[in-house]
């Protein structure tokens, strides 16, 4: 889904829908649909196989997919919108004379294949006579005939309607009557069956599902016509429907009474929580300009994890093969050669498709290498990036790292972030215990406002709730806040990091990148970590 897609659906609704390349609106009941079975797409995988070897190519791959999609779209007391989508179709990868090449139909039959891979095939001959050096593909063993599907105790999917209709409204009558003006929520579910051959010998069906719960709860005072927002604190999941059956007794109570929630999600109570804290921030007191020591919760740090880490270590961004949605990136391979130091001695970012309950979790990507983890940055040093098969030799890897993506059988598959994550601190650390020792500082959760220049370098980041700290206490809630930093000097000033029981996965939903533009998914992890002496800034009179 692209992000006007988005913007298309929650802004102006159904009519105004733009589908994906080759879909189509259906019922609800067409979700569960059974899909093609697997035999019957290894006999169509085979097909574009064969004619694209046939054809002149020196490899191929071939990906059948069928992307599902369903959101449902409340405000107040009305549903807004059902929308429930699916586009199939087949995309055919070759190389031919060294070059790339690509073609797409969604007919599933084996004439429509064999054309779609001889047409890849054609296309790779006619870009090869302006390619200056041939594709080098890391080498990669065919896995043979698997399946993998994400872990889910409940289909998103099969729930009626009706009682997502029904979770709906009960949030936004929770929110109202703890005093918010206005509230939306939202319910975002996809399904992506995907499978993927190639001549390398792998035969790979995997069942992908993801979810995510937004809401928006503002509160407005009608004497001087001010308004503020929270928007929920919850992270989208890589889980089935499972992580909306928490209640209250599944949060975890942060200093300053902020509820946030692991492996279940209690989203009324975060609605009640949400009007009650929007109502607070009408009458909070303005932050004065300074430095101040940062406490990040995971809510708000992984936004600065994705835009100052994930995306700057992208090895297409790095090399300036990639300059759309925010530019290339300051991390070039002279720095990892020097032992650059990206952040303090106790900063290791990682980077992981494996972790379950991760928007990112596959077992193979959509080249069919199988997912792992690595490190980013080690012990505060640059060490690695994100590289996939025909990056890997540029960075002296032998193997690609498993992060290929693409968003639907119609768009070409390409280097994507994979999950990037803070990892915990290694000694027994709490954040009351981390707060502790805090003269003077800001308790920051949930996702704001950012902007950032073209190299990753310099950025600005907003968020949802602000506390200050005074003397090691969280005393009260404030506003108007927003830090500054650069990249290396942010991370360099890290202090402290929570252990691993309050390490928590948040994420993007909508990660754009490329042009023509796609979408993934990604979740980064981390535990609440400390910042010193970080430029603070007044949003108030900033705009005023």
């Amino acid at each position: 889904m692209h992000r006007r897609h988005f913007l298309t659906i929650t802004g102006f609704g159904a009519t105004a829908l733009v589908l994906p390349v080759g879909g189509r609106l259906i019922a609800a009941e067409a979700l569960l649909e059974v899909p093609m079975s697997v035999a019957a797409k290894k006999v169509l995988a085979d097909v574009g196989l064969e004619a694209a070897t046939a054809a002149g190519a020196s490899y191929c791959d071939v990906r059948i997919g069928r992307y599902l999609q369903q959101f449902v779209i409340s405000r107040e007391r009305q549903i807004d919108n059902v929308v429930n989508t699916e586009s199939t179709g087949v995309g055919v990868r070759v190389i031919a004379n060294g070059t790339w090449g690509f073609a797409a139909t969604n007919e599933l039959t084996a004439m429509a294949v064999a054309e779609a891979a001889r047409q890849a095939t054609a296309i790779a001959k006619a870009n090869a006579k302006i390619q200056r050096e041939p594709v080098q593909l890391a080498p990669l063993k065919g896995v043979g005939e698997v399946a993998w599907a994400t872990p889910i105790e409940k289909n998103a999917m099969a729930v009626p309607i009706k009682d997502k209709v029904d979770l709906l409204l009960s949030v936004n009558a929770a929110a109202l009557e703890a005093g918010a003006s206005f509230v939306n929520s939202t319910l975002f579910l996809v399904n992506e069956q995907k499978y993927f051959a190639s001549t390398d010998g792998s035969y790979i069906d995997q069942d992908v599902h993801r979810l995510w719960a937004p809401l928006t709860v503002t509160a407005t005072d009608k004497q001087s016509g001010k308004f503020r927002s929270r928007n929920g604190l919850s992270a989208p999941v890589g889980m089935g429907y499972e992580y909306l059956d928490g209640t209250s007794k599944d949060a975890l109570t942060m200093p300053g009474d902020v509820q946030m929630y692991g492996n279940r999600y209690d989203i009324v109570a975060d609605a009640k929580a949400a009007a009650q804290q929007a109502k607070t921030k009408l009458k909070a007191r303005s932050v004065k300009p300074g430095k101040y020591d940062l406490v990040l919760d995971p809510s708000h740090l992984f936004l600065t994890i994705h835009e100052n880490v994930g995306h700057p270590l992208e090895l297409d961004r790095v090399l300036g093969y990639e300059a759309n949605y925010a530019g290339t990136s300051f991390a070039t391979l002279d720095k990892r050669d020097d032992g650059f130091q990206y952040g303090s001695d106790i900063v290791t970012l990682y980077a992981d498709r494996t972790q379950d309950g991760s928007l990112g979790r596959v077992a193979y990507d959509d080249e069919g290498v199988a997912t792992k983890r690595w490190d980013l940055v080690k012990d505060g040093v640059l060490v690695n990036y994100q590289a996939i098969r025909d990056q890997a030799h540029i960075i002296g890897e032998k193997a690609s790292h498993g992060c290929c993506y693409a968003d639907s059988w119609s768009s070409v598959q390409f280097q994507r972030m994979p999950n990037v994550s803070l990892a915990p601190g290694k000694k027994p650390l709490t954040p009351a215990q981390l707060i502790s020792d805090v003269e003077d500082g800001i308790y920051i959760f949930g996702r704001g406002s950012y902007s950032i220049d073209q190299q990753r370098y310099n950025a600005q980041f907003g968020g949802q709730l602000f506390y200050e700290i005074k003397n090691g206490k969280v005393t009260e809630q404030i506003e108007d806040v927003a830090y500054q930093i650069r990249t290396p000097e942010f991370w360099n000033a890290c202090s402290a990091i929570c252990d691993e029981s309050d390490f928590r996965l948040n994420g993007s939903f909508f990660d754009g990148k490329g042009q023509p533009p796609q979408v993934s998914a990604v979740s980064h992890g981390a535990a609440t970590a400390r910042f010193d002496q970080i430029n603070v800034i007044n949003t108030a009179r900033s705009i005023g």
